[in-house]
């Protein structure tokens, strides 16, 4: 029997930039799971080859009955709401769906890839290092980022595993097919909209000293970077199986850069001059804001994973012709 590959929350913005990346090396046999009738996420998923698509409320049971079908999860389904504050909506698509689907592929020994987050390093008291043995001391700044540090800490407490498993702690992630985020989309979304609309952008004054307006700083990682390590992953576990690179990893790029050099870059790729208006950071998110994200990649480079990431400039101007055709 061939056996396929699963990607959970293929109808949203990195599921779906991993399923045609996989249509386009030659993977059609590939089952999508999510909630289909989202209306702005048809977009996403209605041109891509598959096999399959299952609604994400009775995967697991498809799962439990089917495992035998089935050769690798990329997990990347989640809400991504940072500023949901209701815990138990993310309880139960972040935390216990996840639970369910790892005892499952313990169960039934499915390797797993799941998306974590940078949100999980909260202020970045402890620094931004993937070291396993201090993700319990971490304190994440909202609701979602305490969610995914949660399913973590769950993760590296049980006896039991899949085959292979990684979590990967995603950053701050820009590029096509993410419309349907709405406030959630990348800063370069909103930015181009506000451009073709006003000719200028609005950016978040700083509220800490040590930062001027718009040079809170960020790592940003184009969305091709990311699905390249999860194909990474992927593709050693199918030449080598074994659990031995297991573990949570950065997924960033290791550069730190601010929001008046992203906003340049957008300008650029449309040569224009820049217009920023420097607004204040929303009462409901100003203590739960991230001025300063920077992933340490050693642990990733130490597995193997060689190629070289996108430059800001060059991943902006990549995203703002895309954003220029559609």
């Amino acid at each position: 029997m061939k056996k396929r590959l699963v990607v959970t929350g293929a109808a949203g913005f990195i599921g779906c930039n991993l399923a045609r990346k996989l249509n386009a090396i030659g993977y059609s046999d590939i089952i999508l799971v999510d909630h289909f009738d989202h209306p702005e996420k048809q977009e996403n998923w209605k041109e891509l080859a598959f096999s399959e698509k299952i609604d994400r409320d009775v995967f697991p049971e498809w799962l439990l009955e089917n495992s035998e079908e089935v050769e690798f999860i990329f997990h990347l389904g989640a809400r991504t709401d940072t500023t949901e504050f209701n815990f138990r909506i993310l309880d139960s698509l972040n935390l216990s769906y996840s639970k369910t689907l790892w005892e499952i592929c313990t169960v039934k020994q499915i390797p797993l890839l799941y998306a974590s987050s940078a949100a999980t390093y909260g202020a970045g008291e402890k620094g931004f290092a993937d070291d396993q043995s201090l993700i319990k001391e971490l304190k994440p700044l909202n609701p979602y980022g305490l969610s995914k540090q949660l399913f973590d800490l769950f993760v590296l407490a049980q006896k039991s595993a899949p085959p292979f498993w990684c979590g990967l702690k995603f950053f701050n992630v820009y590029g096509p097919h993410e419309n349907h985020k709405g406030r959630m989309a990348s800063v370069v979304l909103h930015a181009y909209h506000q451009i073709q609309e006003t000719g200028q952008v609005k950016l978040f004054k700083s509220h800490r000293a040590e930062f001027k307006d718009g040079e809170q700083l960020r790592d940003f990682i184009y969305v091709d970077d990311i699905i390249s390590i999860c194909l990474f992953f992927y593709r050693q576990y199918c030449s080598k199986p074994s659990n031995a690179l297991s573990a949570i990893y950065n997924a960033g790029t290791g550069t730190a850069r601010s929001f008046n050099d992203l906003v340049q870059a957008i300008f650029t790729a449309l040569h224009l001059p820049v217009q920023i208006n420097y607004i204040d950071i929303p009462e409901d998110i100003r203590d739960k804001y991230q001025s300063y994200t920077k992933a340490e990649m050693d642990k990733l480079l130490s597995v193997g994973y060689s190629k070289n990431f996108t430059l800001l400039e060059d991943g902006v101007a990549k995203y703002v012709d895309y954003l220029r055709k559609v």
